[in-house]
């Protein structure tokens, strides 16, 4: 008898509709998209429901999803080979979401640190999916029995709250959910701001020459880098106490593969001024191909369109299953 292929893990990553990724996030989590891709069965997401917990303007969230969207492709993620979908065009996450809400503990989602941040943010509309934002993104993993969750720091609290609701709901009903593991893959570079090195590169940093973002025009690109907060002391090489060179240092080494000792050798004599201008052309070099197919995608929004289309079409059919279980293990009719 002929022996079945054994199941690919499945990994599931979803990200936010928030602007655009600064290259913070492409060296520390989208680039390693593409290579996990390779290995694993892979869903990704426009995270766009999770969007809405702030106030958004429709036309603006409409056009950053898209934006998202072609981006994922442009990365080089192959909408045949992966499942790229927007979060919105599959109605399953929220009818999940609404019968985890139900086996989720209010005091769980109580102790979420980001709910308190971001409740501090938005003083003015803590509202009800702000609070019970985990649950949802519980259902965005759980949906599609996914092994593996890339998380960062700020997201290893909700990994574990669904994990949490995955063995209650288990425990009750049986073997339903698989229950994700975090993934620990090749580690992303952490890339810092350009301005404060001891802070993590965002795209919400209200100085705008703290971080790189995926679309900089190659004159922005390079005024940033030559701006980047350094030291006094001229001198490239990474050593503990020196954020702003050992994160210019660190991009560098990123965009180039190039190690350490290799770079410090490079510019061994040479001042700052040439050494952020090499970072420049290297991460320059490094989004090029990117932004090229970027462009072109977002000159053809019909095929933009068509693939997401096809993307949650098919991701209706995989998560169709995960939720007819659920709902017959719950008592609902079908």
């Amino acid at each position: 008898m002929e022996q079945q292929p054994e199941r690919r893990k499945r990994i599931l990553s979803a990200i936010q509709p928030s602007g655009i990724p600064t290259l913070g996030n492409y060296l520390g989590a989208l680039k390693n998209w593409v290579s996990m891709s390779e290995e694993y069965d892979c869903a990704y997401a426009v995270a766009d429901l999770h969007a809405i917990t702030v106030r958004q303007n429709p036309a603006d969230l409409r056009h950053r999803t898209l934006e998202l969207y072609a981006l994922l492709l442009a990365i080089g993620l192959d909408p045949e080979k992966n499942l790229v979908f927007i979060q919105s065009q599959v109605p399953t996450h929220a009818q999940l979401a609404w019968v985890l809400n139900c086996y989720t503990q209010f005091g769980e989602m109580s102790r979420m640190t980001q709910f308190k941040d971001k409740s501090a943010q938005h003083a003015d509309n803590v509202n009800v999916g702000l609070f019970a934002y985990p649950v949802l993104m519980a259902a965005d993993i759980l949906l599609y029995q996914a092994d593996f969750v890339p998380v960062g720091a700020d997201q290893k609290q909700h990994l574990e709250i669904t994990r949490d609701i995955a063995g209650r709901f288990n425990g009750i009903y049986g073997n339903v959910f698989t229950i994700p593991e975090p993934y620990i893959g090749k580690e992303g570079a952490r890339v810092m701001s350009l301005q404060e090195p001891e802070k993590k590169m965002s795209k919400s940093d209200p100085n705008v020459n703290g971080f790189i973002s995926m679309l900089d025009t190659p004159d922005v690109i390079l005024r940033k880098c030559k701006r980047a907060v350094t030291d006094s002391e001229a001198r490239v090489a990474y050593e503990e106490g020196r954020g702003g060179i050992n994160n210019l240092m660190g991009i560098y080494s990123c965009c180039t593969g190039k190690p350490m000792a290799q770079i410090e050798a490079e510019f061994e004599g040479k001042g700052y001024g040439d050494f952020k201008i090499a970072v420049a052309e290297a991460v320059i070099e490094e989004l090029r191909p990117v932004q090229e197919r970027f462009h072109e995608y977002m000159g053809n929004l019909d095929y933009i369109r068509s693939c997401a289309a096809k993307g949650a079409e098919a991701a209706q059919r995989i998560s169709q299953r995960t939720l007819d279980k659920v709902m017959k293990k719950v008592g609902f009719v079908l």
